[in-house]
């Protein structure tokens, strides 16, 4: 299995939710192909500029179904590596 890596922005509110358990999820445009298995590198984002914190997550799942989703995005569950 090959596993693609895709470096991301992310909010800083969001980030932390993540990075504290809270928020197990993220919903992106697909425009990236994302696949189970793949590797987030989720990098904060604040005030126009990357922080320089960042941490991976691995997509466990993921929801592509149109009744669900807007066209073109995915809902990924995730976990922290």
């Amino acid at each position: 299995m090959e596993r693609k890596h895709h470096y991301i922005k992310i909010l800083s509110e969001y980030f932390k939710a993540i990075e504290s358990g809270e928020k197990t999820f993220e919903v992106r445009f697909n425009d990236r192909n994302y696949q189970v298995h793949d590797i987030l590198h989720l990098q904060e984002w604040t005030d126009g500029e990357y922080t320089g914190r960042e941490m991976e997550v691995e997509v466990t799942w993921l929801l592509d179904n149109p009744d669900y989703c807007k066209e073109g995005y995915v809902i990924m569950a995730i976990k922290n590596l």
